[in-house]
Parts: structure tokens; sequence; C-alpha cells
């Protein structure tokens, strides 16, 4: 009897999730272009991680099964012929339901340079030899130039070319990144025009190779190894090992070739010779290789009508009006969730604590932050202002390592102390620490929460987050500090469970005694929501539960290796997943406790990488009104009838058919964040209204 699902297979089922959002004409037309994006964004990513690990094993020889019981070399062929099927339905959705649909809508997608009219034929001339022309560096190659480095997931064009003496030679553009990859060209009062910039370079290749007969050309792009090694016991500078590290993306084994499926035959053998290509890393696709560039013309302006009603995030009903944060926070405990309430009091939290007096010191874990970062700018103000401010940046936060590196750099001549992260650990909690004085003494507040310190993820990731000054967690959390800089383990905790030390211990102990609970002949119940389950002892203890007659209900958005519903094992398990506007991102793990309902929320999945190779942590809802909320966020993620689809025993997901209303979470969760506020304003307005007749009646 099989019991676990293969990770990586689990992984291409859950972007097919994404890619049925792009294909369902039940959602605004540019929105399932961002979903049709998503997924080709999604695939460079696991190609460049999980497939070049997976051929890494196999080229050293590893042939050790996983849990699904497949070895390395069967996992990649069963990738390959999943991932060429996807990439076929890929671009059918593009080819014959998206493209089609813009231009009923107005917006034309123009791949024939021959069907312009002479004026757009003459805008897109002017527009190559003026912009485009002086950035291109078109390589040849021959005996005195080698073949050229072809750069990780940048689009190129190759081209065969004919000298004078008929002899034929390679060479290949770089289509310049920093151009936009489309362009908006002269339309009509019926339709607007775009065309892709590589069409444009590929109608003027000539005047890039003057004196040759251009034979064939054809776009492509490469994938290569791009999971960073570094042996961290040998590198004495760990800011130093990486910086190298990520330079050497660019020359990693090429694991995927893109190409235009009308390239000529002997232009894709040099290419295969030369990039040392496997036929089963060859992807042929009919359309514009890189499909990521829907995107941005999701954002183009003019098309409201085809869009998602803009969602603002909203105030915090506790953090309304002229309130201190700190006198809020001392008045009880506050749930933030993102992004239907706004990440401002995070931001706020530290930027508050930079300029305030009483504010000793505070320390914070950064592994992903935005490019332009206010939380960085106040922990520097802070600095400046003569606090003790220390940050851990985890310089190993897959592809923001560069731009962790540099916010790092500036914190440090800010004056802030700064750790890069921890020896063979990625620290991956999401914790802030302020210390400060006051008139009872030293006051400890903290903010925990799901996700990252990023205002713009924020507001397209679901999260959670709790703003405390409970003094119990703020000993937890000086702790986890001390532990961080110092290695100090404290003999006892509170509140917090951490990884890789106690969590793993924590959730096993949770787990077993619902089933304890189960096997005395009482209700029993576990609710948990994550990003992806595919720990096999989690999964074997949660059978176990199952076993004894625990009720289970999962929702986890991404890779799920637990299989629901077989008799004997796990037919007391269901799981689904959510996939929506926003991307669902929080951590909530709910047990029944006989009645004595558990709440606890995290940075961590039911992945061996997160109990076992990350500082995570995890924390309990403690306030009762708090804890009905966060139950609350549960309870309408399961009763979603509109966006939930449900794992099968076979390892495919769909929908529910049910009747009565429509409930889709998300939008759930923005009524409500807008009707709090609405309620919040009316109370005072009331208050305002009554104040004075008060004051006159008590006269």
């Amino acid at each position: 009897m099989q019991k676990y699902f293969n990770r990586e297979l689990s992984w291409i089922e859950f972007n097919m999730r994404v890619l049925a959002e792009a294909r369902d004409d039940a959602n605004p037309l540019f929105e399932r272009l961002k979903f049709l994006s998503i997924t080709a964004s999604n695939y460079d990513e696991f190609f460049m991680i999980r497939v070049a690990s997976i051929k890494d094993m196999v080229n050293a020889g590893y042939d050790k099964k996983d849990i699904a019981g497949m070895r390395p070399e069967k996992q990649l062929k069963e990738i390959s012929d999943k991932t060429h099927k996807f990439v076929t339905t890929q671009y059918d959705t593009y080819n014959k339901q998206l493209k089609n649909l813009l231009k009923k809508n107005g917006l034309v997608i123009v791949d024939d340079f021959n069907k312009m009219s002479t004026k757009q034929k003459e805008f897109c001339e002017r527009y190559f030899i003026n912009d485009v022309y002086p950035v291109l560096t078109p390589m040849a190659v021959d005996s005195s130039r080698p073949f050229p480095l072809i750069r990780n997931r940048f689009l190129n064009i190759a081209a065969i070319l004919k000298n004078k003496k008929g002899v034929e030679e390679f060479a290949t553009v770089q289509v310049p990144s920093g151009l936009p990859r489309f362009v908006e060209i002269p339309g009509d009062s019926k339709c607007r025009y775009i065309i892709l910039l590589e069409t444009i370079i590929q109608h003027f290749m000539d005047r890039l190779f003057l004196n040759y007969e251009i034979v064939t050309y054809a776009p492509y792009r490469v994938m290569r190894n791009a999971d960073l090694d570094i042996e961290e016991d040998d590198a004495s500078d760990l800011l130093e090992a990486i910086e190298k590290q990520i330079k050497k993306r660019q020359w990693g084994e090429v694991i995927r070739l893109e190409i235009n499926d009308n390239m000529a035959d002997k232009l894709l053998k040099i290419l295969v010779k030369e990039l040392k290509v496997d036929d089963d890393a060859i992807y042929k696709v009919n359309g514009p290789v890189d499909l990521t560039f829907l995107m941005k013309l999701s954002g183009l302006d003019g098309f409201d009508d085809l869009k998602e009603k803009p969602y603002q995030p909203q105030p915090v009903k506790r953090l309304m009006g002229d309130t201190d944060l700190f006198d809020e926070i001392k008045k009880g405990d506050i749930l933030l969730h993102h992004p239907y309430q706004t990440f401002d009091p995070v931001v706020d939290f530290v930027k508050k604590a930079a300029s305030d007096p009483n504010v000793l010191a505070i320390k914070q874990t950064l592994y992903r932050v935005s490019g332009n970062s206010p939380i960085i700018a106040s922990l520097a103000k802070a600095a400046e202002n003569g606090k003790q401010v220390s940050v851990l940046v985890e310089l190993k936060a897959r592809f923001d390592e560069e731009n962790n590196i540099n916010w790092a750099r500036k914190l440090e001549q800010a004056g802030c102390h700064v750790i890069y992260g921890l020896v063979g650990l990625k620290t991956h909690c999401k914790i802030t620490l302020v210390v400060r004085k006051e008139d009872e003494g030293i006051v400890r507040y903290v903010h925990l929460g799901t996700g990252n310190y990023n205002d713009s993820t924020a507001k397209l990731y679901t999260d959670l987050g709790i703003l405390t000054c409970n003094r119990s967690i703020g000993e937890d959390a000086t702790a986890v500090f001390n532990m961080l800089s110092g290695y100090s383990e404290p003999p006892a905790w509170n509140h917090l469970s951490l990884a890789p030390i106690w969590l793993r211990d924590k959730f096993y102990e949770l787990i077993s005694r619902e089933t304890r609970i189960a096997k005395d002949g009482h209700k029993a119940y576990i609710i948990a929501k994550m990003n992806s389950l595919c720990d096999q002892g989690i999964i074997d203890a949660l059978y176990e539960a199952s076993t004894a007659g625990v009720k289970i209900k999962l929702i986890v958005r991404g890779i799920c290796c637990l299989i629901p519903g077989i008799k004997g094992l796990s037919e007391n398990i269901e799981v689904r997943s959510i996939v929506g506007r926003y991307l669902e991102h929080a951590r909530i793990f709910c047990f029944g406790n006989g009645g004595k309902e558990e709440i606890y929320m995290g940075s961590c999945d039911w992945m061996p990488r997160n109990l076992d190779r990350r500082v995570e942590i995890m924390f309990p809802v403690l306030d009762e009104k708090l804890k009905k909320e966060t139950k609350h966020v549960l309870d309408v993620q399961l009763s979603d009838n509109g966006k939930s689809r449900f794992l099968h025993s076979d390892g495919t997901y769909s929908k529910k058919s049910s009747g009565g209303k429509k409930i889709i979470s998300q939008k759930v969760f923005c009524e409500e964040a807008i009707e709090a506020v609405k309620v919040k304003k009316s109370t005072r307005r009331s208050a305002r209204t009554f104040t004075p007749l008060e004051n006159n009646s008590e006269g």
C-alpha cells in the first residue's frame, strides 16, 4: 500500500491548481494573465532548485528511494513527463483562451511583423534604432570566438549566418533585460497593440550582422542549477562565501532549455551540443518563450473592468485614531491579519521604537525584506539614535541573498549589530523584540508573525501576527535572541517552541495527546493550515491519530505528501488547498485538547527543512478573544467552496460541488475587515455626538 505522495509530483499538482485559476473564466481576464505568469515563474524556481538537486543526485550515483518509493532517476522521468504536458497546457491556455480574449477586449499582441500597418512598422523601426540597437551585443562563434556564456533565465535569440563564402556560422544575441519586454505601438479607435521586444529584434536581425545572410533564427532561454553549495564549516566569512556562490549561478549546469517550436533542427543541434542538454530537458513552446511577461502586461493601464477591484488593506480597529501603540499593546494582545488589515502597525512598531527615548534596545530577525524597506530605515535610525540594535539577517534566503547582503552592510554602517545567520541553519522565524524602560521597570514588547517583514509582499500574502507585551513571551523572546547571538540556551521556555531543538517533539506531543483523547472515547480533532506537508514523521503521527478516530482537517496550499482517504489509515483526514487572489502563507495549528482548545501560529511548515534545519518559532494564541478570531480564520477557510480544491487518494485535486451560497474565504476576510472599520468609525461618530449631551446632564 502506498502511504506517501512524491514531493515533486505533489508540487506539480499545486502548479496545476494555479494554472486552473488561469483557465477559470470566472476570474477577470487580467487576473488570469497573472496566474499564468505565476505558473511560469514557479517552474523557473522549481527547475533551478528542485530538479537541479535531483539531477545532482543522479550524477552522484545516489540511488536511495524517497518516502514515495521513487529513486532519483525515476523522479526525473516522472517530472519530465508531467512538466512537458503541463507546458503544452500552459500554451494552450495562452493561445486558445487568453490571447483571443485579449483581442476581443481591445488588446492585440502582435506576433507577425508583416501583418502590421506601415505606421506601426515605422514606429518599431525608430524604436529599434533609437532604443534597442545601442544596447544589443551580437556574439558570433568561430575559431577565434568561443561559445559565449548564456546567462541563467535571460532570453536570447540564436541565429545561423552565412558569410560571403557560403560558410555557415552560429551567433547569439541576448534580449536586453533592461528594456521593457513588450512595447505598445500605435493602434486604432478599436484596439490597442503591443509587440514583444524579441519580435522587433528578430525582424531587424540583419542590421546586427552586416555582410551576412541570416539563414534562420529563433528565441531560446536556459535554466541553470542555482542551488547554492556552501560548506559553511569551511567558510570563515559567510557573507563573502555566499557572494561568490551567487556569481556561480550563471555558470551552473543547464537544467532546462526552452525554445520556440519553429526553431530549425540545425540551430537546435548547436545549442544542444554547446549547452550539453539532454533531450528530456528541451521544452518546445508554441508561443513566446518565457511567459512571465504576462505579470507586467496585467498591470497595463486602461483595462480596469478586466481586473479585480483594487483592495486597500484596512486599519486595525484597535489602532485607529490617536492611540499610542505601546499603550494599546499594554491593554491586551493585538491580532494582525494581512493583507486584509494593513501591515502599517508592524512598520510603525519598529519606527516608533526607533525614535522613542524610553526604548533601550530593538532586536529583530529578517529573512526577506522589500527593496526599499521602511523597517530597515527605522533600524538604522534607531542605531543612530544610540539604541542597541541587533539584527539577524539571513543571508541564505534563496534568491534574496544579494538583497540581504546589501541590507546587512547598510545596517552595519549605521551602527547595528548584525548577525549573518547561523552555521548549518537558516533563521526563518519572524520575531521583533523592543525593550522599553517604563515607570514600573523594563517592559518587553514583542511581535511574532507567520510571514516576512516585507511591506510589499504583505499586500499579496495572507499572514497573521500578534503584538504583545506578555511578560512570559517577552522572556522567551529575549532567550531567542541570546541564543541567536551568543549560543546561550535557556534551561526552560515559557510559551515559545523552537526548531530545530524542541518544535518537532512539541508537534508530536500535541498530536499524540489528541490520539490518546480519541482512544479514551472522547471527541478529538486537529485543524492545521500550512504551505507544505512532507515530513514523514509528522505524517505517520497524523495517520496514527486518524486510525484512533481523531478528525483531522488540513489546509495545505502547496506540497502534500500525505494521502487522505485510505481505509484503516487516513479515512479521518481531509486535505484541501486554497489558491486565490492572495498567496496563502499563514501557519495555524489547532488542537481540540478535550474541550480546552489550543491554537498556535508560527513560521514553520510540516517539512523536514523547517523542523530540522531551520530556526523556527511556534507561539500560542493566549488571549481568549484572539483565539476565537484565529479559529474564525480556520472556520471560514473550511467553509470555502469557491476556491478550495480537495485532495483525492490518487493525488489529484478537484472542487466539490455544493449548493447554496458560494463562499470565497479571501473575499469574506476583505469584507469583514471593511465592515470592522465601518463599525469603529460609526461608534466614534456616535461617541462624539453624545458626549456634549452627557456633559450637559452632569452640569
